[in-house]
């Protein structure tokens, strides 16, 4: 049987409608996000991500630079949010995640958006940092579903996203790609104020897991549903890669797809911290890819491996 996205037969069921709706009144005093500022963004009010009703996007293409798995021969569908919900002082997009930049859209026009990517042959539709618009998402899928959309979702968000607010993604979004940043709260605390980061990843982790399992590719190379895991290799070994690879293997599951990524270098506010100044050495990452192999972890992503000279 030919592979179905998720959100088919949610739309059939009623799922994500109603899921829109839950997600949408719940904008009235949002607590969506591990941050529960409490604002009423229907009105007008923002908390720390600075979004009101209307998702705001940045940019959207058919992007070649994602995970072996998501980009195949035509790229994978990205559509990049502006704000967000963790605000990393050393984030590579700082001018759209701090700086806001981008325009709002009406969820007729965000549809339009996945429908368009969708023309163009992308194989999958990747919202980038959509943690903090997560209703307006479901919205949108509404009209795309109805109107032809049929490849699968991609959730690639930060990791700092509520389980309760990921259960309304449940049976809908068909690849979960979040980042696993720190395993260390008081390096929480300093590159992005979220000390609760670690406590939060890993039950945002587990409760992606259980919703849609271990990576699924298919004959053709391309994902069609599960968990793949992005993992920044940060200088003097501030990650905690061999923790969040023993959390992998041992509490979600040894066959998890995991991205080591090499390309940290210094952006936004990052040279505030000596430590965050200069770029992974050849060596960290070489002894990141053996920790994770040594911890069990060995479905790694072998698309990129360039390094930043900086």
């Amino acid at each position: 049987m030919d592979f179905q996205p998720a959100y088919i037969s949610a739309l059939r069921r009623s799922r994500l409608r109603a899921a829109a709706d839950q997600g949408l009144a719940a904008l009235s005093a949002c607590t969506l996000c591990p941050r529960r500022c409490g604002v009423d963004r229907t009105a007008g009010e923002t908390g720390y991500c600075h979004t009101a009703d209307q998702a705001v996007v940045a940019s959207y293409n058919a992007h070649f630079g994602e995970e072996a798995p998501l980009v195949g021969r035509k790229g994978s569908g990205t559509i990049f949010f502006a704000h967000c919900n963790l605000l990393c002082n050393f984030c590579q997009n700082y001018e759209i995640s701090h700086g806001g930049e981008g325009w709002p859209v009406s969820a007729r026009q965000l549809a339009d958006i996945m429908l368009e990517l969708q023309a163009m042959g992308c194989h999958n539709i990747n919202f980038v940092t959509p943690s903090h618009v997560v209703p307006q998402i479901l919205a949108a899928l509404i009209p795309a579903a109805e109107q032809g959309l049929n490849i699968p979702l991609v959730f690639n968000s930060g990791g700092y996203d509520s389980a309760e607010t990921l259960r309304l993604l449940d049976g809908i979004v068909d690849i979960y790609m979040p980042d696993f940043k720190f395993m260390d709260a008081a390096v929480a605390e300093q590159t992005c104020q979220a000390p609760d980061y670690p406590v939060v990843v890993q039950a945002a982790v587990a409760e992606m897991h259980r919703q849609v399992g271990d990576l699924k590719i298919a004959d053709s190379g391309l994902a069609q549903r599960g968990l793949l895991v992005r993992h920044l290799v940060l200088p003097d070994g501030l990650a905690g890669t061999r923790q969040v690879m023993r959390f992998l293997a041992t509490r979600i599951s040894a066959d998890t797809y995991v991205n080591i990524m090499p390309q940290y270098r210094p952006c936004g506010r990052a040279r505030e911290m000596p430590a965050l100044s200069r770029t992974p050495t050849v060596e960290e990452f070489e002894q990141a890819l053996r920790e994770a192999q040594e911890e069990g972890i060995t479905r790694l992503d072998q698309r990129r491996r360039s390094f930043v000279l900086w």
